[in-house]
């Protein structure tokens, strides 16, 4: 009888896994605006979750690109952390290597060191930054050329 019971909890249990297999979950925030901030090549979407004050200093945003969207070049004063939440993007600080970063990855920028990030070219790419602005608000540097973009090892 318990055995017959564990096969009926088993079947039961594949019967609603299989019906969950190939939805989508809604995403925890909302997608937010799509810049049209001079900063970016390509599609990218901003929802400001905390702007920072003098209680609680970090800024923290949720970024959402679309392939092969980038950031230009710029400098954090205060430093940053991304949070990686989605898909294939790229990670470069000046002088290193350029990161490819995926999903559940967090990638920590020191204050003041210049870098940028993409999306790969053929993946939508998403991460919540967390960004303290006591120091300063982010420094704006030259675009990211195709050179640079394209020299992914």
């Amino acid at each position: 009888m318990r055995t017959r019971l564990r096969i009926m909890a088993f079947a039961v249990s594949l019967l609603f896994a299989s019906q969950f297999q190939g939805q989508t979950t809604e995403p925890t925030f909302p997608k937010g605006e799509l810049s049209t901030a001079k900063n970016h090549t390509g599609n990218i979407w901003l929802s400001e979750l905390n702007v920072g004050d003098s209680t609680f200093d970090p800024s923290i945003a949720q970024a959402v690109y679309g392939p092969g969207a980038k950031l230009d070049w710029h400098i954090h004063p205060g430093g940053q952390v991304l949070l990686i939440t989605e898909g294939t993007g790229y990670y470069q600080e000046k002088g290193k290597p350029i990161q490819i970063v995926h999903k559940g990855d967090v990638i920590k920028c020191p204050p003041g060191v210049e870098h940028w990030h993409a999306a790969a070219p053929n993946s939508s790419f998403a991460y919540i930054a967390v960004t303290p602005t006591q120091k300063g608000k982010t420094v704006w540097l030259k675009p990211v050329t195709d050179e640079e973009y394209s020299s992914v090892k």
